[in-house]
């Protein structure tokens, strides 16, 4: 299984950091050199389309996008690991200011030998989402 259920236990623990606010619990997640694609591809969360890389931008990630909302849901309704991988079905809702997001999305998350995320990807449909 490799680190499957290291990924899926930082997966619970995501999670449980954004419904919190915790920041810094959210943030000790990751590995230093980790990559954060939320949504996967070019968005403007991500014009690149390459991720958020490393602890200094995952932060400024937080703080563009998880910190200002008020994640009232953020439910694991599948939760499947495999490798060094786990993906997690997730239905959230955020509030952000006048705009309610209600979603269900993939999220996979990979983990080292340590235990530290080195990649989360979160499938969802910008676009669509925000339409």
């Amino acid at each position: 299984m490799g680190n499957a259920y290291k990924a899926q236990e930082a997966s619970f623990q995501s999670g449980k950091y954004v419904i919190a606010g915790d920041r810094e619990g959210w943030l000790s997640l990751f590995a230093d050199d980790a990559v954060v694609q939320d949504p996967v591809g070019e968005s403007p969360l991500d014009p690149t389309g390459k991720g958020h890389r490393g602890k200094d931008a995952i932060a400024a990630f937080y703080d563009m996008v998880i910190g200002p909302g008020d994640m009232q849901k953020f439910e694991i309704t599948g939760s499947h690991p495999a490798g060094d991988e786990c993906a997690n079905v997730v239905e959230i809702r955020n509030v952000l200011g006048d705009t309610v997001v209600e979603m269900q999305m993939v999220v996979v998350y990979t983990a080292n030998d340590e235990g530290k995320l080195t990649s989360l990807k979160a499938y969802w449909d910008f676009n669509k989402t925000m339409g």
